[in-house]
Formats: C-alpha cells, structure tokens, sequence
C-alpha cells in the first residue's frame, strides 16, 4: 500500500518538515462516521488523506491548492456487484464510471474462469491494480450453467487460489445455491474456505423462502442482492443478512424498494447497500452508483443516506473502510466534488489522489491491462445447414428475460427457412472448438430476424439464432472474419454489427462508442419483434441454469428444474 519511506514522508507533512501535494481548503465533506457535514481542510499526499480539520500545513511550497468553496465532497462511489463483462471490459468501464464518481469496484471473475487460465487472470488483476481505480473481485463457486468441465473449473483448489488473494473480498455470487442445500462436497468445499479466510459470501436467492433464507446464512451465506419488494428485503434483514438493492436494465427495482421501506418507516438504511449489477453500456448512459443516488433523494431518502448506500456502507460491511469511504487520515483520498448535494454526478473527481475528471472533463487515459492474453475468437470449422439441423420437436418458450418453460414445436424442423408471422426461430448453441453443438427452436425471441450469431454468451460459445439457416451460416460467417461480436444477417447482406475483439465476449472500445453500437443492434432488435427487456442478458441467460425452467447448455437442452437432459449435444 505505502511503504516505510512514503510513510516516513506522510509524517514529516504532519510534523512541518514536508508540504502536501495537494491541500484543500474551504472544503465541505461528509464525515462518514459521524453522518455528518465539517467543514475545514484535507491535506493530501501520495494519494492518502494525511489531515481533516481546520490548521494548514507549516509547508505548502509545491502543494497543489484547491479552494472548494460551493462544493459538497462526498466519498468516491463503490460498485458492490458489477459484472465488468457486459460487452465492455473492466478498465473501460471503470474510465467510463469514474466520470460519474463511481471508483471502486467489486467484480465478477466469471469471465476470467471461462477464458484464461488462473495465472493469466492473476497477472490481469495485478495490472488493474496500478490503474488509479480500486478493483476488487468476487471467487465464484458455480458456473451458473452446465459445464463440461465444471469440476476442473471449480475445484475448491483453484477456488481457494482465488479467496487468499487480498483483492478477492467475497465468495460467490452462489447461483447454484440448491446444489449446496443437497450437501455438494466441492461446493461446501469453497465456501467452508472462504469462511475460515474470513470472506463475506454472496447468495442468489430470488423468491428464496424464509426456511431457505435461514437454512443459506446457517451454511454461511452473508448477503443477497435478490430482493425484488420492500417485504423481501425485511425479510432477508430479518434472517441477519446483508441486503443489496438493485436498478438494473432488467430489474429496475431501486425505486419501489426505497418507496417500499419508507413506506414502512424502516430505520434501516445504514444496513444497505445500492447496485446497478453490471448492466450493459446502454443501461448506464445516465451514470452508475450516482444513478442509484439520484433515485433515491428523489424518492425521499436522506442525502447522507442515500450516499452512505453507496459508498460507506459497503466499505464497512466488507472490512475496507480504513481505506475507503471516510475522509479522514490514512485512507485512499478518493473524493467526489459535487456542485449540489441533490446532485451525484460530481463536477471533479479525486481517486488515490489523481483527478481523474475537473471542471466537468475528463482529465487523463489509462491502458495498463493485456488483453491479449484472451485468446482470439477464430474458429477453423466452417458451418453446414445439417450443423442447424434440429430432431426433437422441444424447444424453449421465452416467457420474459429471465423466464422459459419447454414447449412442442410444430414447425417443420428439416426446412431451410421458417415462413409466416410468427415467433419461433431455430437456435443452435455450438462448441466455440467445433467438437459439438446443440440444436432446438426458440420461441418468443423475435418475429422476423433472419439470422443473429453471437460469441457473447455464458460460456463462450456461439449462439445462432434465426428463420433462415442460410443467413444463419452467413451471420456465422462474418462473425469469424470479425473476430467475435454479434452479428445480424438479412436478405444476402449483413444488417449490422458489434464487435468484440478481446476473445469474442469484450470490446476494447470506449463505453461512449459501445453503448451507440449496442443502441443499434438492439434498435434493429426491435424493428423485428424482439420485445423483451434487454436482448444482451438474453443471450447471457440462454445459458443459465439457475433461472427457471429450460437452458441450453454444453450438455445439450436441460430442464432446471428436474435436472434433467431433454436433448443432449451432439458431437461434430
């Protein structure tokens, strides 16, 4: 963190014999022990807060000098459940978060399990450790799919690899939940090893049952994000759990839960915590964290509250507070400086004692991770009409985002195109190696989309989808001279394009390109009956066994809920 010399030297500013690099004077802050607003001045050096109070420094020669006068200074926001994998990377989103206050991050490693090997990743969170961001991360237990190679992937070996890094803060998010209800050894394995290393460990537990919500925190599950009422969130604060409110771009529940437990008069708001749960580029044009800020003033919740939720509450709860979210000495001087208290998007922004935006602009660039190491999406097969060849009349019914159920097909299974104003569309999940593929219908993804091929998925794997498997293998096609992304094809031409060049799941573009990129593929979506609430978590969940009922996955079309195979992959 610092060593013995800059130590020594943050000393000598204290003692007289040394300036600050920067001083802040006139400078209303929020104190976050205390829940209250000082005013005075902060000396800052080598990105650590030395002093909060009203002297200034004997030396000041050098120092960069700040008047704060009319500003509110809050701490850097916290992200406390993102998924830095929704098309952008880790670093890009954090440049694009950090222009809205958001700095610190706790990540999703799913990506980095699916695609390089553990040193890689090790290496890769080494690099985004000198970015003036906090990256810390999450060690999941379960691949929230079916996996060919789920007990190589998850051994609780490689899982506590992961738990005795400083950087990894939790275990889980436990999407395979009802495995360690039946008593799973290597899942039982991970989390007993998370607790004997003293790590918060995150359930996924929506809908869960008050018997299921004790029987979890008994095992050792600490928090959950899931609630979706106000009821929902007493409840899980009843059990002893930690509770994590979510606005996401399929579940933008933040408002009715802040309405909900004001409506009750629950006195709880320093026992929560905000999320956007890692939504993609689109979602976040308004902002991250000050998003969920914004709403929650707006709904009524008390400014110091409402910042606390997501910045000072989550520190607390996850031991790092006397690095983070307290201006005060010894912790990281990461600061937001905000033009109004009602407003969150702040106007500067200060992390590890570099601006990283002043006056309203972004000050500096960084590019610190290797990408590289993602292998490259070039698959060396080609694709035939018997490769989109579907047998069994099953297929899956999408209901909503996060909802199928199986259903018989009637359609004619050996045709080259689906004909007529209706819903279903073939869909083939093939290995991203070319060893196997899995072949069904899909119903109520769209009206009218020739062809979608996506190397965006759950575990790598290529999706296709569509009513003409011939611009099926067109999209396919492009997508490989692409390099990975997601593609439409219609009509002998490609409609349009998303590319995602880092191992065919990431851009390596920034956010603002992204996101318009996005908002046209997901317009033309549109334009063709797609009608669901964000298609990049569709293709995600297509893969998901741990929402209900139907997924399909390297095993072939599985019913969830009975564990069930109802048409296994076939090899190629």
């Amino acid at each position: 963190m610092w060593n013995a010399e800059e130590i020594a030297s943050q000393l000598a500013v204290i003692d007289g014999k040394e300036a600050p690099d920067l001083i802040i004077t006139n400078a209303t802050y929020l104190h976050s022990v205390l829940k209250q607003w000082k005013t005075g001045t902060i000396w800052i050096k080598q990105g650590r807060i030395l002093y909060t109070g009203e002297r200034m420094p004997v030396m000041t020669e050098g120092a960069e000098l700040i008047d704060a006068t009319g500003k509110w200074i809050v701490p850097g926001y916290i992200e406390p459940h993102v998924h830095p994998f929704q098309l952008y990377n880790p670093e890009t989103f954090a440049q694009f978060a950090a222009q809205h206050g958001t700095t610190t991050f706790l990540s999703d490693n799913l990506m980095l399990l699916m695609s390089i090997n553990q040193q890689q990743a090790f290496t890769l969170l080494d690099q985004l450790k000198q970015l003036p961001f906090s990256f810390y991360w999450w060690a999941r237990m379960d691949s929230q799919t079916n996996l060919r190679n789920e007990a190589e992937v998850f051994a609780p070996e490689k899982v506590a690899e992961w738990l005795k890094r400083d950087d990894v803060l939790m275990g889980g998010e436990l999407t395979g939940w009802p495995r360690l209800l039946k008593g799973d050894p290597v899942m039982t394995a991970s989390l007993q090893k998370a607790k004997q290393l003293g790590k918060k460990v995150e359930g996924h537990f929506p809908g869960a049952s008050e018997r299921t919500l004790a029987r979890m925190r008994l095992l050792g599950v600490n928090g959950d994000h899931e609630s979706m009422t106000a009821d929902e969130a007493e409840a899980r604060l009843l059990q002893g759990y930690a509770v994590t409110l979510r606005e996401s771009s399929i579940r933008p529940d933040l408002r009715p839960l802040l309405e909900g437990i004001l409506e009750k008069g629950l006195n709880v708001f320093d026992h929560l915590m905000m999320t956007t749960d890692g939504s993609p580029p689109l979602f976040h044009e308004d902002g991250v964290m000050d998003k969920c800020i914004r709403i929650a003033l707006e709904v009524g919740v008390d400014p110091i509250d409402a910042y606390q939720m997501a910045s000072y509450n989550i520190s607390r709860y996850y031991d790092i507070d006397e690095l983070h979210s307290v201006i005060a000495p010894g912790r990281f001087a990461t600061l937001n400086f905000l033009s109004d208290i009602r407003e969150p998007n702040p106007t500067d922004v200060l992390s590890k004692g570099i601006w990283l935006k002043r006056d309203g602009q972004a000050c500096i660039e960084f590019n610190k991770a290797d990408w590289s190491v993602f292998p490259e999406f070039a698959p060396d097969f080609d694709l035939t009409l018997e490769d989109l060849m579907a047998t069994e009349p099953i297929g899956i019914d999408m209901l909503n985002d996060v909802i199928t159920k199986p259903y018989e097909t009637t359609v004619d299974l050996s045709a080259e195109q689906l004909a007529g104003d209706h819903d279903e569309s073939f869909l083939a999940l093939i290995d991203r190696d070319g060893k196997w593929r899995v072949n069904t219908v899909i119903k109520g993804f769209a009206r009218s989309v020739q062809a979608l091929a996506s190397s965006y998925s759950n575990t790598g794997d290529i999706i296709l989808i569509g009513k003409d498997k011939n611009e099926m293998l067109r999209a396919f096609g492009h997508l490989k001279k692409l390099g990975g992304g997601i593609v439409l094809a219609e009509n002998d031409g490609i409609l349009c394009e998303l590319p995602l060049s880092i191992g065919g799941s990431l851009s390596d573009q920034p956010i603002e390109t992204l996101r318009e990129q996005e908002r046209v593929f997901k317009q033309e979506l549109r334009d063709r009956g797609y009608e669901k609430g964000d298609a990049v978590y569709s293709l995600l969940f297509l893969q998901s066994t741990h929402l209900p009922y139907v997924r399909v996955t390297q095993l072939g079309v599985v019913d969830v809920m009975r564990n069930k195979v109802l048409i296994p992959m076939t090899e190629r």
